[in-house]
């Protein structure tokens, strides 16, 4: 059985046998969907680098939960939602 390691609401990282719906920037608290166009690019244009500050999450609330935000390119209109008001979005998940 293969074991995934998740970043949880509090920050802290746990051990999951569910891999996670979404991947994120550890360094720019943004994150996507695993086939992300921009952060596959730049995982091949940059090896080893980008990986240091992948993390990911089991769900979207837990993505908010950890001071994450939605990415511009692959969640583009969650973005935008996010973007006008963050708050407001972040409710939608009871956060």
């Amino acid at each position: 059985m293969k074991i995934y390691k998740l970043l949880g609401a509090d920050g802290k990282i746990y051990e999951s046998e569910t891999p996670g719906q979404y991947g994120g920037n550890g360094k720019m608290k943004i994150y996507g969907r695993l086939d992300c166009p921009s952060a596959n690019s730049t995982i091949r244009r940059f090896p080893g680098t980008y990986e240091q500050h992948r993390v990911f999450f089991a769900d979207e609330k837990t993505a908010l939960a950890a001071g994450y935000r939605p990415c511009g390119n692959c969640l583009r209109q969650k973005y935008k939602e996010y973007m006008e008001d963050p708050e407001k979005y972040k409710a939608k998940f009871g956060l």
